[in-house]
């Protein structure tokens, strides 16, 4: 498979805690990354559709987000392919009316990338609070690392 365009998107409001952990878990995958300049960082906050020209024109996306309902485990859940349309009507996420409209848009489109995962934790707390909690701060270097291997198998597919 050949990968030339690699969106990694962050969704959430930094002014709600936990909400904002996929801006979060960008900003530290952007830090330690070393890819090729194929691999674009999109901080996507709440844009919602807006977004979805970042879906439609890459061959692969990652999206980090913050995942709802709150007693799910606190752990790093990751979702591809198949796996996100029934995951993603279950109103788990606070974008995931957008998320949902972007990826029905695109499937109409026939434009969905190779490959789309989503990769996120269930919040622990969601008032209006700069950074995130503790616990789910702990969680953001697993996240990251999930994504980085995410990539580093797309790229080597692509070679």
């Amino acid at each position: 498979m050949k990968f030339k365009d690699i969106n990694v998107i962050g969704l959430g409001n930094l002014l709600y805690g936990d909400e904002g952990f996929g801006v979060a878990a960008l900003e530290m995958f952007r830090e330690a990354t070393h890819f090729p300049s194929s691999v674009h960082c999109i901080d996507g906050g709440t844009q919602g559709i807006y977004l979805l020209d970042y879906i439609e024109s890459s061959d692969a996306v990652i999206i980090f987000d913050a995942l709802i309902p709150l007693d799910y485990d606190r752990r790093v859940y990751v979702y591809r392919n198949d796996e996100l349309p029934a995951f993603i009507h279950r109103k788990m996420s606070s974008h995931q009316m957008g998320l949902s409209e972007m990826l029905g848009i695109a499937k109409l489109h026939g434009r969905m990338p190779l490959e789309i995962a989503l990769i996120g934790v269930p919040p622990r707390e969601l008032e209006l609070n700069v950074g995130l909690s503790t616990e789910i701060s702990l969680l953001l270097p697993e996240a990251v690392e999930q994504a980085h291997a995410l990539v580093d198998g797309w790229l080597s597919e692509s070679r």
